[in-house]
């Protein structure tokens, strides 16, 4: 039996479960965009996998099939369609069944792109541990709206409803992006299947929290140390040298379909799991976001040093700051998780909200964002990467000056797409790859 909250919160403030929330003050990408949108659940699975849970020591680790539920968004024909819920959505506590609300409509049919327009790119979505695919679904639902296809993954070992040893989800988790990569594709071929010819596969970006962050930095090129590899995470030493920096597994890895990368919160470096040799392996453009505060991934010792390590790509690293771990990523926190199930001993409200930050408010702008940099680099739009080179990195040391006619002074400084006041608290940075 799941847990479920008590019937007058759940009847009454259901609508708060939304995950497509704009607010007014918004920047002005987070809005959605002109596609109504659809969304379908497709079983995937990996076949021949190494079993990690039941691998040992000294042995022949055995295989499986390693089975991934994705939740698939894409824009869609919705005539007639009632859009809108996600029922049996599971909470952190692993017990509590949830209703989400949004835009999509279950099941609708695809919208094929206009004639000469080609197929939609293609959005990866990759959650942390544990966490789900519906973890980032505010984002998944917003990118469809704009012409994307997006696929978000059950990452099997690392769900809460099938959270298991830390190294599944160590060795897993990169392979999981780049098989979803590869069976999307296949779907985009396959007759008869709603993906046959609407998404394009060789325009694709990644997006990754926490664990998935990390997952996405290797993904992106960064292989692993020789200290990750000796790292204690409950399965047999060693394992994680398929992704070693170097490694011919790792090298296999890369893939030059995915034209950019956003890591928020990515896990590791303040482990050590990566060192400059490692780093100097992406060339693929990335976006790490990121709380100040992080007390989980680390921000100096952490993020950051992801940043500046990144020499060899674009890259850029925007900041919350005193935000913490839940920085940007995670949906609102439904109203279910405010309570706490019978034997749990803190409300699952943590794992989604942050101390400082309005949740809503770094999912427009997390929005914001990702539409500017997967416009420069996955769409090749020029007006949209335009939103991400602003004059000042510190929001706060911005200028804002307008003329009573709207136009803007010589002294503006302003963010573009943020109204006065409203980017408050946010550092951009960006660096250009090193030149050869």
């Amino acid at each position: 039996m799941c847990a479920v909250a008590s019937p007058s919160i759940a009847q009454t403030m259901s609508h708060n479960n939304r995950i497509d929330l704009i607010r007014p003050d918004a920047p002005a990408l987070a809005k959605h965009g002109e596609h109504a949108i659809g969304v379908r659940s497709i079983e995937a699975i990996n076949k021949n996998q190494i079993d990690v849970l039941k691998a040992v020591a000294g042995q022949e680790p055995p295989r499986y099939d390693r089975r991934l539920m994705l939740e698939v968004w894409y824009p869609a024909e919705t005539q007639g369609s009632q859009p809108g819920a996600y029922p049996g959505v599971l909470l952190r506590d692993g017990k509590t069944q949830v209703t989400l609300y949004g835009k999509a409509a279950r099941d609708a049919a695809p919208k094929r792109a206009a004639a000469g327009q080609g197929a939609y790119p293609f959005v990866i979505i990759s959650h942390g541990y544990p966490g789900n695919r519906f973890l980032l679904s505010h984002l998944a639902e917003n990118l469809a709206t704009k012409g994307y296809v997006v696929a978000a993954i059950d990452h099997t070992d690392s769900t809460y409803a099938d959270q298991g040893k830390f190294g599944s989800t160590l060795i897993n988790r990169s392979l999981d992006q780049t098989f979803v990569l590869n069976e999307i594709d296949r779907l985009s071929k396959e007759s008869g299947h709603f993906l046959n010819g609407l998404v394009d596969t060789s325009r694709t970006g990644l997006i990754g929290y926490s664990m998935g962050g990390y997952g996405a930095v290797i993904t992106a090129g960064a292989g692993v140390s020789k200290e990750a590899v000796a790292y204690d995470a409950g399965v047999p030493q060693g394992m994680l040298s398929v992704h070693l920096a170097g490694s011919e597994t790792h090298k296999k890895l890369r893939d030059e379909r995915i034209k950019g990368v956003i890591a928020i919160a990515p896990w590791g470096m303040q482990r050590g799991f990566w060192n400059q040799e490692g780093l100097s392996g992406i060339t693929t453009p990335i976006l790490y976001v990121a709380g100040s505060k992080d007390d989980v991934s680390g921000y100096e010792n952490g993020v950051r040093v992801l940043y500046t390590g990144t020499v060899n790509a674009d890259r850029y690293l925007l900041t919350f700051e005193d935000a913490n771990h839940n920085a940007a990523a995670p949906i609102p926190a439904p109203v279910e998780s405010w309570q706490m199930a019978e034997g749990v001993t803190s409300p699952p409200f943590n794992h989604y909200a942050d101390a400082v930050w309005d949740t809503v408010r770094m999912n427009n702008i997390a929005q914001h964002f990702a539409t500017a940099f997967l416009g420069r680099y996955v769409k090749a739009d020029a007006e949209l990467g335009s939103y991400l080179d602003v004059p000042v990195e510190r929001a706060n040391d911005a200028v804002f000056a307008a003329n009573k006619d709207g136009t803007l002074k010589p002294e503006h400084t302003y963010w573009k797409g943020f109204a006065n006041r409203t980017a408050l608290g946010l550092v951009l940075e960006r660096k250009a790859r090193a030149a050869n």
